[in-house]
């Protein structure tokens, strides 16, 4: 079937917000929606989720809002007659529903053609069996594992490779029914509720600790082949990528060891004959070099918004024209940064956070482990691993100023804590280092890198040295404890102590705190802020290249960092933007909803004849499409940043109504400076 041949296709969306299966797919399937809509196709949305930006008016010609099963998409087959259906952008959900459609003959019987990548090499990455022959075919090591149906099997197959083993469940979401069993009692217990989830279980030897890296590939029909985005999870592996803190592009990897992996997870793309995009695990070990594939998701997942937003190259759009039958080198214009046929380069770092929400409900366990229990994700951008970390500690909002400066969290038992890992686990570290923890002594309970446990001590050093100053009539000066006949003549101290935690990610609430001026933190952090603009430390902002469909020339993707001189963009200073404030990571009570509040509010700004910019930090989600708006600030919204942002962008007024909670909550401060409220 030839790009020609295509006039209608089905979209299978992902249903109801899940752990595991959230707004990322929202994102993806608008995207795909956008690219079916560029090429005249006439598009068909299955989805019953009435919150998501896909399902509103005008992104699918027609919208089903039916269940995500065989009968129903059945049922809309034989009414719609589309040429084509799109599996890979509704998560496991159309994926599971598509397969089946596939097997049972149903897409067959009505003449649609699946679109992109093939039913077989979907099937090849979801049993866990085929996988493991498959790559066994070219030599790419996987776990030894074994695929069993029953429980007697599990418990015959883990003492064949030998305790502690991993269980994994077949076509499950988010890790559900895994985990490392340490012998034949947890076994039976975590066996018997995978078969729960599902038919097939695998039972595969234990790499814990090791390092856990991914990437994401894009591949077309001739073969043109590259990884997007190299990301690399900072608690090891043990902990589901979607429980764990991930940084990209990898760190603590070197050159070498990177082309390995890279090398590897083109060869295994070619050989699964994935088309589009899909993402690839590994477990990795540095001491001897040694790793293995853990899974393939021959679908968008929750890494590919991730990847997306991270480097600015749109997969799930790139990923639906490769389906129609374009090659890479027809999207986008070839020879400029907005070419589709080579990966993007990055001059920054970002780090995607985690959000829980487990202290809503009793009596259930903090520890994280292979299956996921978070319900949202930030992502922060910036220079150096230390502005990320404290920036993104602050952006997932549970009471947190960053690595240090936060209440004091009461744990009994640190050592248990550091090797049990909780949603608390980051603070834990701040706290050991506090506690006179030494790196090697953390990353022996913890299995993380060094590398990052250094830069998280850099943190706490700097946090020391500030604990030493105060400001005493709007000038820096060392407090009287700390003074000593070497330096009480000179009170003052050079600014460029503030300027290196500035850069380190340290908000003005924090450094207040650190100064002692907590009486009125209010006071003091305006008195910081004051300090800070008379002597030049101020932040600028960046510009990210991306390859955008409908503006090539206008690139407005952005962040804030103060390890730059200039600022990326010109500034017009006319009055005529209005900044939207976005509503953060999802949680329990605020969810995809007001994301689609804020697309509105963006869209009806834009219709009106005014610049529109938004302010948010949520990587799942299509307010932070930087296709949305005129200006995309990817950025904190504490009052701090919201400020920076408003200095330089001199609006017409702030719309505070659609972002949920946190914007409400800067209402009064923005006030208070005079900012109009719209």
């Amino acid at each position: 079937m030839s790009k020609s041949d295509i006039k209608k296709v089905i979209v299978l969306g992902s249903g109801a917000l899940k752990i595991g299966q959230a707004g990322e797919f929202d994102y993806s399937g608008s995207q795909a929606l956008k690219a079916l809509k560029e090429e005249g196709i006439s598009t068909v949305l299955l989805n019953p989720n009435i919150a998501t930006i896909q399902t509103s008016e005008g992104v699918a010609d027609k919208v089903y809002f039916l269940p995500i099963t065989p009968h129903f998409v059945e049922e809309v087959i034989k009414k719609e007659q589309p040429d084509g259906i799109l599996l890979a952008f509704g998560g496991q959900t159309a994926l599971n529903c598509g397969t089946e459609l596939y097997t049972s003959g149903t897409l067959a019987k009505y003449g649609v053609k699946v679109l992109g990548t093939s039913v077989e090499a979907i099937m090849y990455t979801e049993d866990r069996d085929l996988f493991v022959k498959k790559l066994d075919e070219i030599a790419v090591k996987t776990p030894v594992s074994h695929a069993v149906g029953n429980l007697e099997d599990a418990v015959k197959a883990a003492y064949e490779i030998g305790f502690p083993v991993m269980i994994r469940s077949a076509y499950a979401l988010g890790g559900m029914g895994s985990g490392i069993c340490k012998d034949e009692a947890e076994l039976r217990t975590l066996a018997e509720s995978a078969f729960a989830y599902s038919p097939q279980v695998l039972v595969e030897e234990s790499l814990k600790g090791w390092k856990e890296i991914e990437f994401e590939v894009i591949r077309d029909k001739n073969d043109h082949c590259f990884t997007v985005v190299s990301m690399e999870n900072v608690d090891p592996l043990g902990v589901h990528t979607g429980e764990s803190i991930v940084v990209a592009p990898t760190c603590s990897l070197t050159d070498k060891e990177l082309d390995l992996l890279k090398e590897l997870s083109i060869k295994t793309i070619r050989h699964l004959g994935i088309v589009g995009e899909c993402n690839i695990q590994y477990a990795f070990n540095s001491d001897t070099c040694d790793y293995r594939v853990i899974e393939v998701n021959a679908r968008l997942s929750r890494s590919s918004a991730l990847a997306s937003k991270a480097s600015g190259y749109p997969l799930a759009f790139v990923a639906a024209k490769l389906a129609l039958g374009y090659s890479l080198d027809e999207i986008g214009e070839m020879g400029t940064p907005n070419s589709a046929y080579k990966a993007p380069e990055v001059d920054y770092m970002i780090v995607k956070i985690p959000r829980w929400d487990l202290t809503k409900f009793v009596g259930v366990s903090r520890q994280i482990g292979s299956s996921m229990k978070s319900v949202g994700e930030i992502m922060s951008i910036g220079k150096s691993f230390e502005e990320i970390m404290q920036k993104g500690l602050r952006m997932i909002g549970q009471g947190m100023h960053g690595f240090v400066e936060n209440k004091e969290l009461v744990i009994t038992d640190i050592d248990k804590a550091l090797h049990e890992p909780t949603d608390t686990r980051i603070f834990v570290i701040s706290k050991a280092f506090r506690a006179g923890y030494t790196i090697d002594q953390i990353h022996e309970l913890t299995k993380i890198d060094r590398w990052f446990l250094q830069k998280l001590y850099g943190i706490m050093c700097t946090s020391k040295e500030l604990h030493k100053l105060t400001i005493d009539n709007g000038q820096l000066a060392i407090k009287k404890e700390y003074r000593n006949p070497d330096n009480c003549q000179s009170s003052i101290v050079h600014s460029s102590l503030l300027r290196k935690a500035k850069r380190q990610g340290f908000s003005d609430f924090q450094i207040a705190r650190a100064f002692g001026l907590e009486g009125n933190i209010e006071k003091g952090m305006m008195q910081i802020r004051q300090f800070r603009k008379e002597h030049g430390i101020v932040p600028v902002v960046k510009q990210i290249d991306t390859l955008a469909a409908e503006y090539p020339a206008q690139t407005n993707y952005l962040y804030l960092t103060y390890s730059g001189t200039e600022n990326d963009v010109q500034y017009q200073g006319d009055h005529r933007s209005i900044v939207v404030l976005g509503s953060g990571a999802y949680r329990i009570g605020s969810s995809v909803e007001f994301d689609w509040c804020g697309v509105q509010a963006l869209e009806t700004i834009r219709k009106e004849g005014w610049r529109s910019v938004m302010i948010n930090y949520n990587p799942e989600t299509v307010s932070t499409d930087y296709d949305m708006c005129d200006r995309l600030y990817f950025d904190e919204l504490t009052f701090e940043r919201v400020m920076d942002i408003l200095e330089l962008e001199n609006p017409h007024g702030v719309i505070v109504s659609t972002g949920g909670q946190i914007p409400n909550n800067l209402a009064m401060r923005l006030d208070e400076q005079h900012v109009n409220i719209l």
